[in-house]
C-alpha cells in the first residue's frame, strides 16, 4: 500500500542518473528533466550534485551515489525507495577511464597501459567503478525497478569496448585496446548481458549505449563529439516507451554496435 500511495504522489516516470554532475551524464539528466521526468542527480560529491539540480532547475534532485561504496549505494536506494517507493529508468553513466594520465597526451598514455605494463592497481580502481560499481547499482536498484510498470535499464558503455571491433586488425580502436579503460567496457557489455538475460519476460528492458566520442573530463577533453551530440543516443533510448525495444547495443542514431 506504501508503494501505491507513492506512485499516486509521483504520477512522473522517476529516472536515476550516475555520474549526473558533469559530462553526458550531467546534459542526460537536462535532457531527461526538459522531457517530463524527474531525475535523481547521483553525484559522488552531493555538493556538485547540488550545483547541478540547482542548474538544470525543477525536477531535477541531487542524491549522494557513490557507485564503489556499498554504504552510499544502499542509502541511495532507501531514499529512493522511501520518497517514490519505485525507479522507472537507471541510467548507469558513472565511469573513470586512468588513475595516472595527468598531462600524457592519449597516445603517451596508451604506450603506458598495455597488458604487459598496465599497473593492476589502475585496472582494479578502474574496473570497480565501471564494471563492479554498475553491477552493484543494478543489485540494489532491481527491486524498485519492479515496482514500476514499465522499467528500463540503459547502461553507458562505448564501442571501444567491442569485441568484434576490437578482434579485427583494422578496427577503428584496435591498436588501442588495452586492460585498463577498453576491457572495462568490454566486462560492463559482459554484466548489460548477464543483467538482459536474467531479465528476460519480466518487463524490465536492458540497453547498451554508446556515446561517441563526446569531449568530457572522461578523456581530458580531447573528444571530438560535443557533449549534446555524444547524450543523444542515451537519451533516445532513454526516452523509449513500453513498446521499445530491449537487449539491443547502440550509437546515434540506433545504429548497432557489434558485441
Amino acid at each position: 500500500m506504501a508503494v501505491m500511495a507513492n506512485e499516486n504522489k509521483n504520477p512522473k516516470r522517476i529516472a536515476l542518473v550516475s555520474g549526473a554532475n558533469q559530462g553526458v551524464g550531467l546534459q542526460v539528466s537536462k535532457e531527461l528533466v526538459a522531457n517530463g521526468i524527474t531525475v535523481l542527480l547521483g553525484s559522488r560529491s552531493f555538493e556538485r550534485g547540488e550545483a547541478a539540480a540547482k542548474e538544470i532547475g525543477a525536477g531535477a534532485i541531487p542524491l549522494q551515489l557513490d557507485v564503489t561504496d556499498s554504504g552510499s549505494i544502499a542509502a541511495a536506494a532507501a531514499y529512493i525507495h522511501k520518497e517514490f517507493g519505485r525507479l522507472d529508468l537507471l541510467v548507469n553513466n558513472a565511469a573513470i577511464s586512468n588513475t595516472r594520465k595527468g598531462d600524457l597526451s592519449l597516445e603517451e598514455y596508451g604506450k603506458i597501459s598495455r597488458a604487459s605494463n598496465a599497473p593492476l592497481d589502475e585496472v582494479r580502481a578502474v574496473w570497480e567503478t565501471n564494471v563492479f560499481g554498475v553491477l552493484a547499482v543494478y543489485q540494489a536498484m532491481l527491486p524498485l525497478l519492479r515496482e514500476s510498470t514499465d522499467a528500463r535499464i540503459v547502461n553507458v558503455s562505448s564501442g571501444v569496448g567491442s569485441l568484434a571491433l576490437n578482434a579485427a586488425i583494422d578496427g577503428p580502436y584496435h591498436k588501442s585496446f588495452g586492460p585498463v579503460y577498453p576491457a572495462s567496457k568490454t566486462a560492463l557489455n559482459a554484466m548489460t548481458l548477464a543483467m538482459m538475460v536474467e531479465l528476460e519476460g519480466t518487463g524490465i528492458k536492458v540497453n547498451l549505449v554508446s556515446p561517441g566520442f563526446a569531449r568530457t573530463n572522461l578523456n581530458g577533453y580531447a573528444g571530438t563529439q560535443s557533449v549534446e551530440d555524444g547524450s543523444r543516443e542515451v537519451v533516445r533510448v532513454a526516452l523509449l516507451g513500453a513498446d521499445g525495444p530491449s537487449g539491443t547495443f547502440t550509437r546515434w542514431e540506433n545504429a548497432t554496435i557489434p558485441w
